[in-house]
């Protein structure tokens, strides 16, 4: 699944794939992936970022424009 979400907010709070890659304990590269649709956001991280960036889970893929 395509988040494009993940990168919007990403480059909304001035943050490098790299510092979001810290925050979930994972490798960059492995990240890009998630941001791009490559691979699938788990839900633990998909989680883990709402909180970081203090939205909605339905916000955060899409299934709502309410933060």
């Amino acid at each position: 699944m395509y988040i494009k979400r993940l990168e919007d907010l990403r480059i909304d709070h001035d943050l490098s794939q790299q510092q979001i890659a810290d925050i979930l304990f994972c490798k960059r590269e492995v990240y890009r992936r998630y941001e791009k649709g490559i691979r699938e956001l788990p839900l633990s991280y998909a989680i883990k970022l709402a909180d970081y960036y203090r939205v909605s889970l339905d916000y955060l893929v899409g299934r709502t424009d309410k933060k």
